[in-house]
This record gives structure tokens, C-alpha cells and sequence, in this order.
């Protein structure tokens, strides 16, 4: 059995944090430690995740930038898995770590599965069902959800931690060169691992989304992975349009 270190990032978030402590607290899965990197906080939060005393390390100090944060949390860790559960993102059952854990072997050094989008109310209006990589599968704009994916702490060790030039895409970064580059070896597990809420910084507005495919394309770049940009576009044209929303 291995431990999992999940790592939360999170700056003022005192109506989220404490729903995403219990989500981590009702765990069927238990061998795990728990830190958070917080960026500096003006509100409750801190005093909200000291009482919930589920975290094993609370670092409050500024940032930055996500992806600082990020490694911070991966530098202060010491499970044999690392991943990332957002201030505002939940579980989606309590037995998601169960299956991210027995999804690991000896010869898998990452995991990552399906998500739904939840709005305030906590309605489901999307679903990002995954699927398992193959070759060349990032030139299709395909990614893996970054919050469920999870990894071996060696490969974090041997391939680099999150590159902090990156200010929004620096996830996809770090999947496309572990996965693409380095050819780790990774699963697939079909069944939804997270519940996230809606309004991220990927999602907030079509400049942002302009931003991403600038630092997308940076990523292949960066990594010497030749790429025709215009049919890029039109495959992420065509995954926008096959996501599942639910909304009436």
C-alpha cells in the first residue's frame, strides 16, 4: 500500500475549504498525509482548516503564482503518490482515493480518471469523461484532467516539477512532457474521481482561453514536439463541442 500525499492550494477561500477538508476526511482510504500552501489568506480560512485538523502542513505565505504554489506543496511532501485537491473542489466519492490507490502498480506511474463540473448550486453541468493515452494523443488536444491525476513522486524527481514561466497552462505542461516527451507509463481509470466547481481561471473568459492556446503551443515548443497548429485549433474546436453539458 502506498501512501498519497494531497496537496491544496488555496488563497481566501473560507466558503469552500471546509467542504473540501470533509470530503477529504470521509475517505475510505486512510493512508495519506495533507498539505496546504496558502497564499497568504486575509479571511477565515486558516482558522477553518486548523479546525477541521485534517492537514498534516499549513504553509501561509505569498506566492507567485499557482504553479509556485504547486511545487512548494510537491517539495513539502513525502508520500510515494503526489496529487492536488483544489479549495474548492470535492471527492466525488468517498471512495476515490481507494481507487486511485489500487489502481497503482508496479509498472504504472500515473493515474488519472473522469470529473464533473458542478455550478454554486451544486448542479452538475458538465462532464469530462477521459480516456486512455496513446501516442500523439496531445496533438488532438487531449490532456488528462489535472485534478485527477495523480503520480509517482520519482517521476516528479526525474522529469522536473511544474515550470513556473507558464501562468495558466503550466498543467497541461507538465502532463505533455511526462506523458508525450518521457513516455511514462500511465492508466486510465473510468470512473468519476472529482467534483469541481465552475469558474477557474482556465474558464473565466475567451481571452484566457486565447491565453491557453499561446501557451499550449509554448509547451510543444518547449519540449520539441513538432505540431501544425491550424489542425490543433480544429481538434480543440471539436473537443469543446463534444463536452457533455447538462444543462436544460
Amino acid at each position: 500500500m502506498a501512501k498519497i500525499s494531497i496537496i491544496t492550494i488555496c488563497y481566501n477561500s473560507e466558503k469552500t475549504i471546509s467542504k473540501t477538508l470533509k470530503s477529504l476526511k470521509n475517505q475510505t482510504f486512510k493512508d495519506f498525509e495533507h498539505i496546504i500552501i496558502d497564499g497568504g489568506s486575509s479571511d477565515k480560512t486558516i482558522s477553518i482548516i486548523e479546525k477541521e485538523n485534517i492537514s498534516n502542513k499549513i504553509i501561509s505565505e505569498k506566492d507567485r503564482g499557482i504553479y509556485d504554489a504547486f511545487n512548494k506543496g510537491i517539495v513539502n511532501s513525502s508520500g510515494d503518490i503526489i496529487g492536488f485537491l483544489n479549495s474548492d473542489d470535492t471527492f466525488y466519492s468517498k471512495n476515490s482515493l481507494k481507487d486511485i490507490e489500487e489502481s497503482f502498480s508496479k509498472n504504472i506511474d500515473c493515474v488519472f480518471g473522469d470529473l464533473v463540473y458542478t455550478d454554486s448550486r451544486n448542479k452538475i453541468t458538465r462532464f469530462w469523461k477521459g480516456s486512455p493515452f496513446l501516442k500523439g494523443s496531445f496533438k488532438k488536444s487531449w490532456m488528462p484532467a489535472h485534478p485527477t491525476f495523480y503520480c509517482k513522486r520519482n517521476i516528479y524527481d526525474k522529469y522536473g516539477l511544474y515550470d513556473e514561466s507558464f501562468r495558466i497552462a503550466g498543467d497541461f505542461e507538465l502532463m505533455l512532457r511526462y506523458l508525450e516527451k518521457h513516455k511514462i507509463i500511465s492508466h486510465y481509470i473510468p470512473k468519476t474521481l472529482i467534483n469541481m466547481k465552475t469558474g477557474g481561471v482556465s474558464n473565466k473568459s475567451f481571452l484566457n482561453k486565447f491565453k491557453i492556446l499561446k501557451e499550449e503551443f509554448k509547451a510543444f515548443k518547449l519540449n520539441n514536439i513538432s505540431l501544425n497548429k491550424t489542425l490543433y485549433m480544429l481538434e480543440k474546436t471539436k473537443k469543446i463541442n463534444e463536452f457533455k453539458f447538462l444543462y436544460n
